[in-house]
């Protein structure tokens, strides 16, 4: 799956980058997350409820921000198990940019789910 999205936000850059360098607001920003904690430097794990049809299944991910361009933004990367449901992985590329005395967010995101849910998922 892949996706990719961009939208004006009437904040300044430094904010912005700050907000998403905040572990709530990284939690707020993931569907299902029951969890988002530091691990280390740029190292964190999450816990994520994935529901697909009448199946949910509980993952615990670890995630890293990578390639990062203060305050102009990074990668985060993040890899699951979800035991018998299957796993995930994915990465989104995050970009900010000066807009006018606002900040224009794009990003980008792929990733890959496989195991039972992703069997649920393509029915």
């Amino acid at each position: 799956m892949e996706m990719t999205s961009n939208k004006r936000i009437e904040a300044n850059t430094e904010k912005i980058w700050n907000a998403l360098n905040d572990t709530e607001v990284l939690k707020a920003s993931m569907p299902g997350c029951e969890s988002f904690e530091a691990t280390g430097e740029n190292t964190f794990q999450a816990k994520i409820i994935a529901k697909v049809g009448p199946v949910k299944a509980r993952f615990t991910f670890k995630v890293n921000l990578t390639d990062i361009d203060a305050p102009n933004g990074y990668t985060i990367n993040g890899e699951g198990n979800g035991g018998a449901a299957g796993f995930a992985r994915g990465s989104a590329t995050v970009k900010l940019a000066e807009d006018d005395g606002a900040t224009m967010l794009s990003y980008s995101v792929k990733a890959n789910v496989g195991g039972k849910l992703a069997q649920l998922g393509g029915r």
